[in-house]
């Protein structure tokens, strides 16, 4: 029976980041996977979407050129070697990961992991069960199916199946929720020219973000040719001669749409099947482990971390429970701050967000002011032709401490990160205002919106011409 202070069941990007950091620290340390290395991120997730994206951003960019003085002529994509690139990074991503296990001295043992026992791991195709000091939980989540009539009908598909199943060059597509999954989609399909028809419960597209953002991507999307249907609830699916269908109510009005395909994306939910042997209890809430504010569970010396305990499913916030876990079971202090969490959704234009909105700190009773650029007038915006897009600051009235950033522009995703820095590192609007920014770059339009928070914007939108 092998002993090791650290098992983690798990080997997405919540367990493999702990499972390295355990053992440049030092202890021993073991990763049981039942599927590819890199979890739902890697494979399933996070890498293969934005390789997808990156493609069909290419393809919609080339077929509207034009406008850059660049014609084109005859431009077509192929989805199978669209699908085929995005396998390739995958790959080689997955290798990477593997090979960091070794050099770092990390059994990765394949098969389920099942909890039988205090310490004990029994792992399924493996003789004999394993013993640690201390045991992570990091095994993700998989889609959620909601009970609709006529979801298992051939051609109802998952992103878990879109992704790693045979490539599908649908022509047109209904998208069944209109979270973060669903605009993604959306946004894929819609640029190599399908169309795409998104049925989502809530009253707006993203309900969890800024509703200015929320407003503003309907509005984009059905620019493009999207159907956009909020506030409808899916009664049934089904298929007939001439491809499937989608049944949704909206309200007391019944509606039908036709398309070669149905992708259901309203979410996903903790993966928990055969992580307890019998007898093993442990505290749950709705399918997800429960763990304190140090991310132990009820049970002695076991963790947990990621999405099978989060309400919040990103792969970045996994990643650094991953870092902060190991360094508590080893004795080091957290390296890492999980306060402050930035989120990012990679439509066109891209979308992020940290800290809190001002509608929020008002809900709150915490005095805010608020500062806006519309990035209209900035000149890399116009270069790139990036559609209506804004920078949102809130900040402490009283104390000037920046409180939360919502973006909607080019290159948000990597912008976010100086907010989430002045967050964690409590910075006021002033102290970051003081930083020159580069000319011409996206970047500018932080300084701007900080700017508004005291009425000094120096640029603003050019008004657009009357027409002839």
């Amino acid at each position: 029976m092998n002993h090791y202070q650290l098992a983690v069941i798990g080997a997405g990007p919540g367990g493999y980041v702990a499972a390295i950091r355990a053992a440049q620290l030092g202890l021993t340390t073991a990763v049981i996977e039942s599927r590819d290395v890199g979890g739902t991120c890697l494979n399933r997730g996070c890498i293969p979407t934005k390789a997808l994206l990156h493609a069909s951003e290419a393809y919609h960019t080339a077929l509207h050129s034009e406008a850059l003085g660049i014609d084109v002529n005859g431009v077509s994509y192929d989805i199978d070697r669209i699908h085929e690139r995005k396998a390739q990074v995958v790959t080689q991503l997955r290798s990477g990961v593997e090979q960091l296990f070794k050099s770092n001295k990390i059994d990765l043992i394949r098969g389920t992991g099942t909890i039988t026992a205090p310490h004990t791991i029994t792992v399924s195709g493996q003789d004999e069960p394993l013993t640690a000091d201390h045991i992570l939980i990091a095994t993700g989540s998989v889609p959620a199916r909601p009970p609709i009539t006529g979801l298992d009908t051939e051609g109802v598909v998952t992103s878990d199946e879109v992704l790693e199943g045979a490539p599908v060059d649908y022509k047109s597509i209904v998208i069944i929720g209109g979270g973060v999954i669903g605009v993604e989609f959306a946004t894929f399909y819609n640029q190599l020219g399908c169309q795409v028809t998104i049925v989502e419960a809530m009253d707006r597209l993203l309900p969890t973000m800024d509703r200015e953002i929320s407003q503003n991507l309907s509005m984009i999307l059905k620019k493009r040719g999207v159907t956009v249907h909020t506030g409808a609830m899916v009664k049934e699916i089904g298929k007939d001669e001439n491809g499937l269908w989608c049944k949704f109510a909206v309200g007391e009005k019944e509606d039908t749409v036709s398309a070669e395909g149905v992708l259901v994306a309203i979410g996903r939910r903790p993966n928990t099947a055969g992580l307890f042997g019998e007898g093993i209890e442990i505290e749950m809430d709705r399918g997800r482990i429960v763990t304190d504010e140090t991310l132990r569970t009820s049970m002695e010396n076991v963790w947990a971390i990621g999405d099978v305990t989060s309400r919040i499913q990103l792969a970045h916030t996994a990643s650094a429970q991953g870092t902060v876990t190991a360094e508590r079971i080893a004795g080091a202090e957290p390296s890492v701050d999980l306060s402050v969490i930035p989120s990012c959704i990679y439509t066109d234009p891209e979308i992020a967000s940290v800290g809190i909105t001002a509608d929020e700190a008002k809900a709150a009773g915490i005095p805010v002011k608020a500062g806006k650029f519309l990035m209209s007038a900035n000149g890399k915006t116009l270069i790139t032709g990036t559609d209506r897009c804004f920078i949102k600051v809130v900040c402490h009235a009283e104390t000037d401490v920046i409180l939360g950033a919502q973006l909607m522009c080019a290159r948000a995703t990597d912008l976010i990160s100086e907010f989430a820095d002045a967050i964690v590192n409590k910075l006021t609007a002033a102290q970051l205002r003081s930083v020159i920014r580069p000319h011409p770059t996206f970047t500018e339009g932080v300084t701007e919106a900080l700017e508004d928070l005291e009425g000094h914007a120096i640029h603003v939108a050019p008004r657009r011409r009357p027409a002839r």
